[in-house]
């Protein structure tokens, strides 16, 4: 059974959520980070990448950084720019791109369900970015994250949403990437008793994205554990901001592979190995996207290939049967020499936001073949996390972005 609790949530005031919701720290470099904090000075990157507020010359992960965000958070506290709810409850998040919408939970899962295997994992996590976050999360004494994890719809849970979602909604915007987002609170003790007993009854919470996060709140429940032994279990540090989906709501998008150099191998020599162990046709100068799971498409030399894994070279395990695995272990690995595609420099990954066009300019910069993929489903997630292993690095590409600053976390 899963622990999905209510919580007490700091949020920005009405006026200012627009401008304070940004996306993850991780989805920008320094630079672009201090830029967009030089645009919108209320931006939560200020305190997510608080080394946009002092000098270049600090280093990114220097102590005083981390105690610049947890400086800025809880001034912005105190101004009334966020507010401190007197309530523990839950939120509704919902996120509109493209005509698309899907409804999320916003509450606070438990670090002993990441422990034992409730909350199952798909990937592995780097202890270099855990330690960024821990630190992050220890000073602020605060989550500013969420955590997206997925879980199997419930109608009980949906029934509620679908309850709440008529009344007015607290938070109504449109971000600078035309994402609609609007936020409901959920304050009546029935409802969230409902939703609480709802998700109990859940056997399986997978995270969908955001695994150093939640590996770092976890480690800084862990270590307050260690220095409070008489805790009882119910303090705060126990539990980590998240917002759960129901898969149904769920769109993956492809991450898609280019590739520097052709191994020694010319542009005819490698298409006639890539044909040897592929179904390969000719596409013309046209974009073509992969249709179905067993397909890919490969640029090169200014043309689009269509490009179908054999039926028979289709692993049954469920992750050397995704199509990246497929791709790697049947041709990056053996015809291109990339037998590591978490260090190898000569591999780069594209998410599917950013269209086929970008595959395209790649190829005509600083790379020579680009893979455009099928992307990976959340039924192929949840059957990997099932089992226990783990995904090739850059499977999976959510959209749209959950946004920080919207729901903080106190730990204190």
């Amino acid at each position: 059974m899963a622990v999905i609790k209510p919580f007490y949530a700091i949020r920005p005031s009405k006026d200012k959520a627009d401008k304070i919701a940004a996306l993850p720290y991780d989805v920008y470099n320094r630079e672009e980070a201090k830029q967009v904090v030089l645009k919108n000075p209320e931006s939560f990157l200020k305190i997510d990448r608080a080394e946009t507020q002092l000098s270049d010359e600090i280093d990114t992960y220097d102590p005083a950084v981390y105690q610049k965000a947890h400086d800025i958070l809880w001034e912005m506290v105190e101004n009334g720019s966020f507010v401190k709810e007197d309530k523990k409850c839950y939120y509704i998040y919902e996120l509109t791109m493209k005509g698309r919408t899907q409804t999320g939970i916003s509450a606070c899962a438990s670090i002993d369900d990441y422990e034992n295997g409730v909350i199952k994992k798909h990937e592995n996590t780097r202890a270099e970015k855990e330690t960024d976050r821990i630190n992050h999360v220890n000073i602020c004494n605060a989550q500013t994250g969420p955590i997206f994890l997925a879980y199997r719809s419930n109608s009980v849970i949906n029934e509620i949403v679908n309850i709440v979602k008529k009344e007015e909604a607290l938070y109504d915007f449109v971000s600078e990437d035309k994402v609609r987002h609007r936020v409901w609170k959920i304050s009546d003790e029935t409802q969230i008793e409902t939703l609480e007993k709802a998700f109990a009854g859940i056997g399986e919470i997978y995270i969908a994205d955001g695994h150093h996060r939640a590996a770092s709140a976890v480690r800084v429940g862990q270590n307050r554990r260690k220095e409070h032994p008489d805790y009882t279990g119910e303090e705060e540090f126990n539990y980590f901001l998240s917002v759960l989906f129901p898969d149904e709501e769920l769109m993956i998008m492809d991450y898609n592979r280019v590739v520097k150099d052709l191994n020694g191998r010319t542009e005819e020599e490698f298409l006639g190995k890539v044909s040897e162990i592929f179904m390969v046709k000719d596409s013309g100068t046209e974009p073509i996207k992969p249709k179905k799971k067993g397909e890919f498409s490969m640029y090169l030399k200014g043309l689009w290939y269509s490009c179908t894994i054999k039926p028979e070279d289709i692993p049954t395990d469920p992750v050397d049967g995704l199509d990246v695995s497929v791709l790697q272990n049947k041709l990056l690995a053996p015809l291109l020499g990339i037998t590591d595609p978490k260090t190898d420099n000569r591999i780069d990954f594209v998410g599917g936001i950013r269209g086929l066009e970008e595959l395209k300019r790649r190829c005509e910069t600083d790379c020579v073949v680009a893979f455009a993929m099928f992307p990976t489903s959340i039924q192929e997630l949840f059957a990997v996390a099932d089992s226990g292993l783990l995904m090739p690095p850059k499977s999976t590409w959510f959209e749209p972005k959950l946004r920080s600053g919207l729901f903080i976390h106190d730990i204190g």
